[in-house]
């Protein structure tokens, strides 16, 4: 068997409240192999989002350790973690996060050139092209519609060829015929690219589509399909 692309071991994670702590996360523990696809599934307040930030490390755990392709989190200092994400991480998020001010090919090239590729706009235009928006490669944000604004977004993510890329309720903000399509492209990729793909998301519907699920209440793992 592989080793796990990412490991989460005995993972807490408490807020202080006023004069009391709060639990959001309890004792998490779970491992994906590479190129693996995963819902973590939950209703609002479960603790998806604060666990896909502490896989990414956006955040660190109380308690417990998270390595992710082999790298202890915890032991990274801010800017080896920034680093880290540059290089090996990829996001795509419920509102897009898309860079108003740049076209939909400059919004795909960014994680590209933070990396210095200077294949950049090819690879940027190529991807554009895999998610159906040839043609649409000079169009700013606002001049797309949302289901094209997340197809950047897509692009954006996996333009790098993470080996992990998050995805925090991509298609919250989309009808359910747009929202079908962007998952039918994030499964090609996710098979394409063998990028391992962690989905955070409350619809049933589209946990289905993971080869995996695994259940949040409050706070803690109630169920996983691989256990």
């Amino acid at each position: 068997m592989s080793e796990a692309i990412l490991r989460c071991e005995s993972v807490s994670r408490i807020y202080r409240s006023g004069n009391r702590d709060l639990a959001v996360l309890k004792d998490i523990s779970f491992s994906l192999e590479p190129g693996g696809f995963v819902a973590i599934l939950g209703p609002s307040g479960s603790g998806k989002t604060t666990l896909l930030g502490l896989l990414a490390g956006l955040d660190r755990p109380t308690r417990g350790a998270i390595y992710l392709d082999g790298n202890d989190l915890g032991s990274l200092t801010e800017d080896e973690r920034a680093r880290l994400r540059v290089e090996k991480i990829g996001f795509v998020f419920q509102s897009f996060q898309l860079i108003p001010t740049l076209t939909a090919q400059e919004n795909v090239q960014v994680p590209l050139e933070l990396r210095g590729d200077r294949s950049a706009p090819q690879r940027a235009r190529l991807l554009l092209d895999r998610v159906g928006l040839a043609g649409r490669e000079h169009h700013y944000p606002a001049q797309l519609s949302g289901g094209e604004q997340q197809r950047v977004a897509l692009a954006r993510g996996f333009s790098i060829r993470p080996r992990v890329l998050f995805a925090d309720e991509p298609t919250g903000n989309l009808d359910a015929a747009t929202g079908a399509t962007i998952i039918e492209l994030m499964v090609e990729l996710n098979k394409e690219l063998e990028t391992t793909l962690v989905l955070v998301t409350h619809d049933l519907d589209l946990a289905q589509r993971a080869r995996r699920t695994i259940r949040l209440a409050d706070g803690a793992i109630i169920a996983d399909s691989a256990a």
